[in-house]
């Protein structure tokens, strides 16, 4: 690779950002194969965190919907949601104000944050309507075993790490257990759907990138870049 095209690179993704895949000092063909690795990982995983992501947040506000009998179950009283909670809420609520729109129940949903819904599986939860049921409620297809707050709690949130580094565009390949945690979107999407479940593990191409290692990577900007 000439070192004029590396430095022209390096240079429009900083020189930072590419130093975390070269600690080991591999050279510069190896440093952007395994960031151009590390690129297509996360867009491996956009697809399954997505359909995760959204189909928690649809399935968590049906549940809410009938437990309440109205889809502003956020403003209901008797829900109970903790400070933080109810500052994301309004949050959100302002935030639809100020594009003109009128507030609803909808826009709320679609508005709050991956880390509200996980929020709502807190030992907070346990003391008011939300839990225990939310586990029937919301994960039709989890076995009655796996029935457990805090272990839920945790799953949820090693999802949502794994979340903010793909969509924020930060290293991943150096996690030993990514295919556990790529696994464990997989689990949590069929525990809500079996039908969603099988149309993501269709559309998934991580395994086979994962496997391919930068290898290819490096091939690529062999042949255009020599």
């Amino acid at each position: 690779m000439q070192a004029q095209f590396y430095t022209s690179i390096q240079s429009s993704l900083s020189t930072e950002r590419l130093s975390a895949y070269g600690a080991d000092c591999p050279g510069p063909e190896v440093v952007l194969a395994r960031y151009l690795w590390n690129m297509a990982l996360c867009e491996s995983l956009y697809s399954p965190l997505q359909l995760c992501e959204v189909a928690l947040r649809n399935s968590i506000h049906l549940y809410l919907t009938r437990l309440f009998g109205r889809e502003d179950w956020f403003d209901d009283p008797g829900f109970l949601l903790t400070p933080w909670a109810m500052d994301e809420v309004q949050k959100a609520k302002d935030k639809i104000s100020r594009t003109g729109k009128s507030v609803n129940a909808g826009r709320v949903v679609s508005e709050l944050q991956f880390g509200f819904w996980t929020s709502l599986f807190e030992y907070h939860y346990e003391r008011t309507p939300f839990l225990p049921g939310a586990f029937k409620g919301v994960f039709p297809r989890l076995p009655k075993s796996l029935h457990r707050r805090k272990d839920r709690k945790n799953d949820l949130e090693l999802i949502r790490g794994l979340r903010n580094r793909v969509f924020h565009h930060e290293r991943i390949l150096h996690w030993r257990d990514l295919d556990q945690k790529h696994a464990l979107v997989l689990s949590v999407i069929s525990w809500i759907s079996p039908d969603l479940y099988h149309m993501a593990t269709v559309l998934d191409r991580y395994t086979a990138i994962r496997q391919a290692g930068h290898a290819s990577w490096k091939q690529k900007l062999a042949q255009h870049w020599p």
